[in-house]
């Protein structure tokens, strides 16, 4: 399940939801896939051992538009097998209320362990801050992993997670070898009628749900940051390089600049790149130019990914890759697997960091990452 939840004005074209999905493939792309593309160190553990890429094709599917309250059955052809499975659709969608039905079961609550304490978070911080220093980069996104033993219902934890937060890019990927839970709030590229946009997030803050004045302080302090704004301004640059591989030229533009968003947890800043695909290229020529995204590497990005590799103990897997979609007609959209959960072989693992550059206080990035894990450790923590 793609779970897709936007306003009208999320998207360049606010389209009915019935048009803007239909048949096609629904695929995962691991962080670790960009190692097709680029030459890059084998240094970190792959303790996981999760697929680089897994797709299906769908071709039925169910578009349930909750803005509206309707649902629609959508066919790749009208052949008698496909209108079997239609009826069948209909048939579960009459006797269902909502995507919620039935979600009381999730995992029991379980202690969570993660792979760097803070002395080691700390010595890694001050080696990003050497490579800056010397030279080597502008930015690193630094990441812990979380992990727990777990027992329960994968599909209960994912209702918790979202009714916890509502993201605009979630998804629930239900396979033989794992789960994907995703509450992701970025999206990484959207493709439509070779319109392309990408929306980077760089800059964080949490909130105070507690007392509006004090959120409300917080997200101006957000802002007001140069030190975040400068952060977001390099990712914003390195997407626009990244979109001109694949654009015409001309057409590369940045239509908003550091925009406050508030989700259920923390305060983002995320500013949006836009394009026009070129018309040799498709859609996935887009994404693999661009990926991974730059708002979870770095800058320059392969420098920055060598870096990650040396200094992160364990592969990110998932993390940090892309969950999405591709249309039939050759639409694309992708989001930016952060704040996703895999559950594999009795072990649920999620992780979570944050852009270092020169002026970044360590105590301060630490406290980051802590606020971005805070819903996942609590769809842990909670029965």
């Amino acid at each position: 399940m793609f779970d897709v939840m936007r306003s009208s004005s999320s998207s360049p074209r606010a389209l009915p939801a019935q048009e803007m999905y239909g048949p096609g493939v629904i695929a995962f792309f691991s962080y670790d896939l960009g190692r097709y593309f680029e030459a890059l160190p084998e240094i970190a553990i792959d303790d996981e051992e999760l697929p680089e890429l897994v797709a299906g094709f769908y071709p039925v599917v169910l578009v349930v538009d909750h803005v509206n309250q309707a649902s629609y059955v959508r066919s790749v052809d009208s052949s008698p097998e496909r209108q079997a499975l239609i009826q069948q659709w209909i048939e579960a969608v009459e006797q269902t209320s909502s995507l919620t039905h039935a979600c009381e079961a999730s995992w029991l609550p379980a202690p969570i362990e993660d792979n760097m304490p803070k002395t080691a978070y700390l010595e890694r911080f001050e080696r990003v801050k050497d490579y800056i220093e010397a030279g080597d980069c502008y930015q690193v996104n630094l990441t812990k992993r979380f992990s727990a033993q777990v027992q329960g219902d994968a599909w209960g934890a994912y209702c918790r997670l979202r009714t916890l937060s509502p993201a605009p890019y979630g998804a629930f990927m239900n396979y033989g070898f794992a789960q994907i839970l995703s509450n992701s709030p970025e999206r990484f590229i959207q493709c439509r009628d070779a319109e392309v946009v990408t929306s980077p997030i760089k800059g964080t803050r949490p909130r105070d749900h507690q007392c509006a004045s004090t959120d409300a302080a917080s997200a101006q302090e957000l802002v007001n940051s140069i030190k975040d704004r400068a952060e977001n301004l390099m990712i914003v640059d390195l997407m626009r390089n990244d979109l001109s591989r694949c654009c015409e030229l001309g057409s590369v533009e940045v239509t908003q600049l550091f925009a406050l968003h508030s989700f259920a947890n923390v305060h983002h800043l995320i500013s949006t790149v836009v394009g026009r695909l070129r018309s040799e290229l498709d859609a996935l020529d887009l994404l693999s130019h661009c990926f991974p995204g730059g708002s979870i590497t770095g800058a320059p990005k392969i420098r920055a990914m060598e870096i990650i590799e040396e200094l992160e103990p364990n592969r990110r897997g998932l993390y940090c890759g892309s969950i999405g979609y591709w249309g039939c007609n050759g639409d694309l959209e992708t989001n930016i697997a952060i704040r996703t959960i895999v559950h594999k072989g009795g072990v649920a693992r999620f992780a979570a960091g944050g852009g270092v550059v020169m002026d970044s206080d360590a105590d301060a990035e630490y406290t980051e990452l802590n606020d971005k894990a805070s819903i996942m450790r609590k769809v842990l923590a909670s029965a």
